[in-house]
């Protein structure tokens, strides 16, 4: 009996965790829908997927205590196609987020992206302003367009490794310009570890152009760790709860 019990709680946790998937012009994109309150949408990083970024680290299970959680596998990773050539990347990512948004009917959303989901992320926001609630980026922040960081992509050919090729060659393109970053108007945080190079790169240029978003520093975490400290998941939360509802 209680085998048939444990069975019965492990199918409804799964049923709980809605897992899908939709067409993205011509690509399958997997993801999840879970929980319910304000939408909150989950971009990964580069070389990962929902479960590494996502679900191990519980920030799914904390934020769909409050929130409708979706998350995607972008397209490249985890269970969602994976095309290759550069072409099929870049801005093409952004429009998934959007697209899987128009799929699920949800017209606005807080955004929250890591690394290469925080490159998408502040895309997505200068492109899409009025789909979006508010934004937390964690492990990045302002990647310029035309900037010698983002041109440093486009140079490091098979940098992706078993990733699909293009796609890490594709990210200089989704860099915004100052006019744009002058021009946010939604609530922005970043979360970083103190020890990330990707808080000089891109975290401090954000915060020096835009002294009005937040920033939350994680001690003794670098880009990879950061991510799994128990703070993180609690940070992009409280973060969240500032702009509930609105």
């Amino acid at each position: 009996m209680k085998h048939i019990a444990s069975c019965l709680v492990l199918l409804a946790l799964c049923a709980a965790a809605r897992a899908d998937e939709f067409d993205s012009d011509g690509v399958k994109i997997h993801y999840i829908d879970e929980g319910k309150g304000d939408p909150v949408v989950l971009v990964h990083g580069f070389a990962s997927s929902i479960k590494m970024n996502w679900e191990l680290p519980g920030v799914v299970g904390l934020l769909s205590k409050s929130y409708r959680v979706i998350a995607l596998d972008c397209r490249g990773f985890g269970q969602s196609d994976k095309p290759e050539g550069e072409a099929n990347y870049g801005v093409k990512m952004v429009d998934d987020v959007v697209r899987l948004m128009d799929h699920l009917e949800v017209k606005k959303a807080h955004i929250v992206g890591y690394s290469m989901g925080g490159i998408i992320a502040m895309k997505l926001v200068a492109a899409h302003a009025d789909r979006v609630t508010s934004v937390v980026l964690g492990g990045m922040g302002w990647l310029k367009a035309g900037g010698v960081l983002g041109k440093a992509f486009e140079l490091m050919s098979g940098r992706g490794g078993a990733m699909p090729e293009g796609c890490f060659q594709s990210l200089g393109s989704l860099g915004v310009t100052e006019d744009e970053v002058k021009g946010i108007k939604v609530p922005l945080s970043m979360i970083v570890g103190d020890r990330d190079p990707c808080r000089l790169m891109y975290v401090q240029p954000l915060a020096k152009a835009r002294p009005d978003f937040d920033v939350t520093e994680i001690a003794d975490a670098g880009h990879i760790t950061a991510i799994m400290k128990p703070e993180f998941k609690d940070d992009v939360k409280a973060d969240l709860d500032k702009h509930a509802g609105k």
